[in-house]
């Protein structure tokens, strides 16, 4: 079974040509780092984690072309796993798709191995593509993927319901006990708060992150839940951190931070998106 695309043509361009140059547009424009991609990518492999936001590419694009760039620059991973929340509230807790996915750049493939492995190794994670199948917090990561690492790619997608610490942590650790004998990047998936004057919104998104920066996903999970803070994949960004943790990582760096008004113009109502690394 494939994937299809449901947000190709509104989130994104649905056709090959026109998708290309939105990409480029989202690395080379003014809310991008400016440059593509280009050449060999880099052999160094110390991003173990990736922050990245999943709007439409007009809005959030340049922010995720920042994080993409230090990856291709970074190297590419043997394995992916993307953390994305569920925004239908359809589906399992822990939901792992085990289908390719399909995009106007081509095919992703499942990584069966992997996922398989973590559905065994993880008492939370359940076979479920029904919490995939109109979500777009996922399958917003995969064309700057394929752009980046042209070829043949292979993934794990993990829609997280439950966005508890429980659940958090247990996926990965999950995932960081499997990096042992595999080198395996994590994504989390997540914009950051939704729908607040632009100046609210920094203020609560930087207090936020100051537990980023601390390396302390549980302290960033209680603030956002005890506070109401309408970062959507908050449990995806704890869960990376975590697994980031258990390897090794000591340090998170922020790469971009913007909202839509950069676009629309008005500060009066945003929606703000975070690119980060965690190496």
């Amino acid at each position: 079974m494939v994937r299809m695309p449901v947000v190709a043509g509104s989130f994104y361009e649905g056709e090959r040509g026109l998708l290309t140059r939105r990409i480029e547009e989202c690395f080379t424009g003014p809310h991008g780092p400016g440059r593509l991609p280009e050449g060999s990518p880099g052999d160094s492999r110390r991003i173990k984690a990736l922050i990245s936001p999943h709007a439409g590419y007009i809005y959030s694009g340049g922010a995720a072309a920042h994080g993409y760039l230090r990856l291709f620059e970074d190297g590419r991973p043997e394995r992916i796993v993307i953390l994305g929340p569920n925004h239908t509230g359809l589906g399992a807790r822990l939901a792992v798709c085990d289908e390719d996915w399909e995009t106007p750049l081509g095919v992703v493939k499942y990584d069966r191995a992997l996922g398989n492995m973590i559905i065994s190794q993880d008492s939370f994670a359940t076979r479920d593509c029904l919490a995939h199948g109109r979500e777009h917090s996922i399958e917003v990561q995969l064309p700057f993927l394929q752009y980046i690492f042209p070829g043949d790619i292979q993934f794990v997608p993990i829609c997280v319901s439950d966005q508890s610490w429980e659940v958090c942590e247990s996926i990965g650790k999950t995932v960081a006990s499997l990096a042992d004998d595999m080198d395996i990047l994590v994504i989390a998936s997540s914009d950051f708060t939704h729908f607040e004057h632009a100046d609210v919104a920094r203020q609560k998104d930087y207090q936020a992150l100051e537990f980023l920066e601390q390396m302390d996903p549980k302290g960033f999970l209680d603030f956002v839940h005890q506070h109401r803070i309408s970062i959507c994949g908050a449990g995806p960004i704890a869960a990376a951190m975590v697994s980031a943790k258990e390897r090794g990582a000591v340090e998170f760096n922020l790469l971009h931070y913007t909202n839509s008004g950069a676009v629309t113009g008005s500060p009066e109502s945003v929606v703000a998106y975070v690119s980060a690394e965690i190496v």
